[in-house]
């Protein structure tokens, strides 16, 4: 069914543009192009935008799914439905499950999955190395000819420089991507914050900005060396910039994400111990946040990524250092995202950019983007619409949010995967 929106403000990543117009989306759930006509294509279903945004829907890089093994914090159906609400249409989903996905035989097996249970589009990044512990590097051959669209071992930092070199090297010879986690696995191991007199203040264990900076600075060599894709998954410190600026001008192929939490939190929402604001890496000073924002607006890290992580009350109702990190952020992630707008940081375009066009096209995605015969992967949203945020009415199984009780902006009025509408918001 060929579909019209009108008078819509389209976002467009590529040409960093925003222009009130009309959109066609083709029968086939492809995006036919712009549409000047009087009248509208024969037997189209015309979509009155009332002068709202209409944008490529977000590419997540990086949300962890419960399945399998931890299928009571978040399923595919939940993490869909989630999704679709946010204005999410394409999910990329990490490999630290129960399980860790690091055979071809589970990758297929959360591919079926995912396709049968979610209204959105889920594909997957396998473990770099068997059990995503550091020692044997896993069949990236046979895990690519499966479907899988990267390599990590998430938050479990390979120590042995001489493994991650070897995998480097064989995932160079296949055209694979390596998604590194910038850390240095020694100072950071038991940290809950970033040290300061803030984390002094409040008696927790601390990690210095430094570790980001070496573990940068190790991948990185490591890159140089063997010629490998790589993506830093979370650059969060201004010391970490300096060697990614190198990497960069050095025609390395390197680019860098960073988190929506450390882009709109800083290490002071701690406050009185509050668990839903203890994140991996844990948040970070105001200037770090400041410099980030600038390197985002540069251009020298390229993704945002939401790293939902969905956690239960019982592993976050615990002292602050013994608590699970992490927090859910597939509904939050527009609206965060719009404090960065409204804030005067960066633009509308700039924002799909990073959060869509960037991703996708790392990844050899053809989303992201309002170009003819790119899928129609669209988000309907009105960016100064109002509302309280109550974690309770999170479709994620988890409500670890750390925007729980917060004013925020940016409402999701419907949202379309391949033409078809998998959300519309509730008058």
């Amino acid at each position: 069914m060929t579909i019209l929106f009108t008078d819509a403000r389209l976002i467009d990543p590529e040409t960093l543009t925003e222009t009130r117009g009309n959109l066609v989306v083709a029968d086939d759930g492809s995006i036919a192009g712009p549409w000047s006509g009087a009248k509208p294509p024969k037997g189209a279903t015309v979509i009155d935008c009332g002068g709202k945004c209409l944008a490529p829907g977000i590419v997540d890089w990086g949300v962890k799914i419960g399945e399998p093994g931890e299928r009571h914090r978040e399923s595919f159906g939940s993490a869909g439905a989630a999704a679709a609400a946010g204005g999410v249409t394409t999910i990329i989903a990490r490999p630290d499950t129960l399980p860790a996905i690091d055979t071809p035989e589970t990758l297929e097996f959360v591919t079926r999955r995912a396709a049968g249970a979610s209204p959105v589009r889920i594909r997957h990044m396998a473990a770099l190395t068997k059990g995503r512990d550091g020692h044997e590097m896993t069949e990236i051959g046979f895990l690519l000819d499966v479907g899988a669209v990267a390599f990590t071992d998430v938050f479990a930092v390979c120590a042995d420089s001489k493994t991650l070199s070897r995998a480097m090297t064989y995932a160079r010879s296949l055209g694979a991507l390596i998604v590194g986690h910038p850390q240095d696995p020694g100072l950071s191991a038991g940290a809950a914050t970033t040290s300061g007199k803030f984390a002094s203040l409040r008696g927790l264990p601390a990690v210095s900005p430094m570790a980001e900076r070496m573990g940068l600075e190790r991948d990185l060599a490591l890159v140089e060396m063997t010629g490998a894709r790589y993506h830093a998954d979370q650059i969060t410190t201004a010391r970490a910039l300096p060697a990614l600026r190198r990497a960069r001008e050095a025609g390395l192929d390197v680019t860098a994400g960073t988190s929506i939490h450390h882009l709109t939190l800083n290490e002071f929402d701690v406050g009185d111990y509050r668990t839903f604001f203890k994140l991996t890496p844990p948040l970070r000073s105001e200037d770090d946040r400041q410099a980030v924002i600038a390197a985002l607006a540069e251009g020298l890290i390229d993704v945002i990524a939401s790293f939902h992580t969905p956690a239960d009350e019982e592993s976050k109702r615990l002292p602050f250092e013994e608590a699970a990190a992490g927090a859910v952020a597939l509904e939050t992630f527009l609206p965060a995202a719009m404090r960065l707008h409204h804030g005067g940081h960066l633009s509308l375009p700039q924002l799909f950019r990073a959060m869509a066009r960037n991703p996708a096209r790392r990844l050899g995605l053809p989303q992201g983007c309002l170009s003819p015969g790119a899928p129609a992967d669209l988000v309907l949203f009105d960016p100064d619409a109002p509302f309280l945020m109550d974690r309770f009415r999170l479709r994620s199984k988890s409500k670890n949010t750390p925007f729980d009780g917060a004013r925020m902006e940016g409402r999701v009025l419907g949202t379309w995967v391949g033409g078809a509408q998998v959300f519309q918001a509730e008058e």
